[in-house]
């Protein structure tokens, strides 16, 4: 016997739970939001996509563990930019009903990996900033690139296996518990702990940019009163104090995109929701994606290393179109003195 719960508009349902989740239930909201996620996602894959290429073409850049850790993040909306658009749409935009069980915790799963790895990305972020500043003269001792690899693999194993605990068996349909009203499947308990995850990884990157923050204005106050005497040290406390700010924007765009969705989670775990909330949560879900969008602009206007590689790889671009343009031109004129001889 089924023990999913059913909302509050069963009687839509005709017996398919999975209808009681699809929630758009005119055109106008489906078109609205099939607009939001292909052009949210598409500009992520692509703007993601140009900050992978700029880290790992530079050699100078990808040796860092901050840029590192901002690969990560870049790779993780990345995937989470495609899994949850194509997801999203199948389910709610173009109704397919062939989902499974399985196949639905498989796509959640994926969903949740990517989110978590991008939030978990950048608290290792805020992590590298935090010991740069509060401990510069140690700092290339601390973080070295194998200690980042080895943060990075424990990040993503961690992501995935918390991800796939309702696959795994989890999930309201195989104990006896409610299902969540938000997603099909989905044991309120599972989604209380995941919630409990995300505030914990929220609280430590809060906590790490305060210190951050707080030591930046005293080293902004150091290079004041000492910008005679420091030298390369000041140059290094002011991009230190740069990158903290950027990611400072990152952090307030994450809380700015994110509250909305995980305030309606937390409440409805305590209340029914209507068909109302529940149509603004999925609307509110591109918002997601929205910050994945957002990041890499903020790297491309804060970080010089970046814009830098940026205008580089621009220039190539341009002198390779230009000689492309003007080698047509050349083979023409050589044919052209080949049949008049």
């Amino acid at each position: 016997m089924d023990t999913c719960r059913i909302p509050e508009n069963a009687s839509k349902c005709s017996g398919n739970t999975m209808e009681c989740f699809k929630v758009l239930s005119t055109q106008a909201q489906k078109i609205s939001i099939g607009i939001l996620c292909g052009l949210f996602g598409t500009m992520c894959v692509f703007e993601n996509s140009l900050v992978l290429y700029l880290i790992f073409s530079s050699p100078g850049i990808r040796k860092k563990p901050s840029y590192l850790f901002i690969g990560s993040l870049a790779l993780a909306d990345i995937l989470a930019s495609i899994i949850f658009v194509c997801s999203f749409l199948n389910f709610h935009v173009f109704n397919e009903a062939g989902f499974s069980k399985e196949v639905f915790l498989l796509q959640l799963g994926g969903v949740n990996t990517s989110f978590s790895a991008s939030l978990s990305s950048l608290l290792l972020t805020a992590l590298d900033r935090y010991i740069s500043i509060s401990r510069p003269s140690e700092y290339k001792l601390l973080m070295t690139r194998k200690r980042a690899w080895t943060a990075l693999g424990v990040l993503w194993v961690s992501c995935a296996t918390i991800a796939s605990l309702p696959l795994l068996g989890w999930n309201c349909c195989v104990l006896d518990s409610a299902c969540s009203e938000l997603f099909p499947f989905v044991d309120d308990n599972y989604l209380s702990g995941w919630i409990c995850f995300i505030v914990v990884l929220l609280g430590c990157i809060i906590y790490a940019y305060a210190h951050v923050l707080w030591r930046a204005r005293q080293h902004v106050a150091y290079m004041e009163k000492h910008q005679a005497q420091a030298g390369k040290q000041n140059t290094r406390m002011r991009m230190d104090v740069m990158l903290a700010k950027t990611l400072v924007m990152v952090l307030a765009v994450l809380t700015l995109c994110w509250s909305p969705v995980l305030v309606l989670m937390v409440y409805s775990l305590f209340a029914r929701l209507s068909d109302r909330l529940r149509k603004a949560f999925a609307f509110c879900s591109t918002l997601c994606l929205l910050n994945s969008m957002v990041n890499p602009i903020i790297y491309a206007l804060r970080s010089k290393e970046l814009l830098s590689s940026l205008r580089r790889v621009f220039s190539h671009f341009r002198r390779q179109l230009k000689a492309s343009e003007e080698s047509p031109e050349a083979e023409s004129t050589h044919r052209s003195s080949v049949l008049e001889t």
